[in-house]
């Protein structure tokens, strides 16, 4: 094949088909330059990926393995799904403005269009579901053609789709998610994590609205280029690879039922790291 490779995996649970696409990531990506590469910088491994988690709560959910600790998790689900930074977005009308160019929460659930004001995607997403659960109009997109294509740091994460479907148990939420660009090694499993939460909310919105039980369904992960840095490869195998040859899977991973109340609890502490953020 011609091209960047297009590789996909699976598993059962989010730690075990995050692994895996890291896996096969190293063994058949290819090598490609990045914007972001300094001058003594390898060349980054590179692919498509399509990563299916059948069952996105299934355990183990967290791979110990992720670049980070529990409370860096909880702090970015919270970025994610309840908008704690959302108030470090740069005004695009002030050229003097250097704060971020986005948050996902902010793209998701305030899309701002010229003229327009802020629409909550998600809340028309959850809408269009509990109307018609078979609809394939249900979906939220991030990407601002006029501010992104010209920015230096646009928008990862392009969209969330979402349709339910009917199974012998009961009605299921399936979501698919699109990355432009992903780092594989860096923030993949916490994006996966953070969007598998944003599914179960929108499940149970959906079930508010329209009364249909639904309990979630499998979750896939698009990305068009996901990637190993170059200057990330020496610690990735190192740390990660190494990490296949001296412990079992069990010793990866961790459950999160293990360590929910440990997140949880970390609440407090990052909603002040956040507003001191905003100072």
């Amino acid at each position: 094949m011609s091209g960047i490779p297009v590789i996909s995996v699976e598993g059962d649970s989010i730690a075990r088909a995050w692994e895996n696409s890291l896996i096969a990531l190293h063994r058949s990506g290819c090598t490609l330059p990045t914007q972001y590469d300094k001058p003594d910088d390898p060349w980054s491994r590179d692919a498509t990926m399509l990563i299916t988690v059948h069952d996105p709560l299934a355990e183990p959910m967290i791979h110990r393995d992720f670049p980070g600790g529990f409370e860096e998790l909880q702090e970015y689900v919270m970025e994610v799904c309840d908008g704690i930074k959302d108030h470090l977005v740069r005004d695009p009308n002030d050229p003097a403005d250097t704060r971020w160019e986005y948050t996902y929460h902010q793209r998701l659930f305030r899309y701002e269009v010229p003229s327009l004001g802020p629409i909550d995607q998600i809340e028309r997403l959850c809408c269009q579901l509990a109307e018609a659960p078979h609809t394939r109009r249900a979906q939220a997109v991030t990407w601002k053609v006029w501010e992104d294509a010209c920015c230096y740091d646009p928008a990862c994460l392009q969209s969330v789709w979402c349709r339910i479907t009917p199974e012998c148990e009961g009605a299921v939420l399936n979501m698919n998610v699109r990355f432009r660009s992903n780092d594989a090694y860096k923030a993949a499993m916490m994006n996966m994590f953070a969007l598998v939460q944003l599914q179960q909310r929108i499940a149970s919105r959906v079930t508010e609205l329209s009364g249909l039980p639904l309990r979630l369904g499998r979750y896939c992960h698009l990305a068009d280029s996901y990637h190993i840095y170059g200057s990330n490869l020496k610690e990735f195998q190192g740390r990660f690879l190494g990490a296949l040859e001296r412990r079992t899977f069990e010793q990866r991973t961790i459950r999160y039922e293990d360590v929910r109340d440990i997140m949880e609890s970390a609440r407090p502490q990052i909603l002040e790291k956040a507003r001191k953020m905003s100072r």
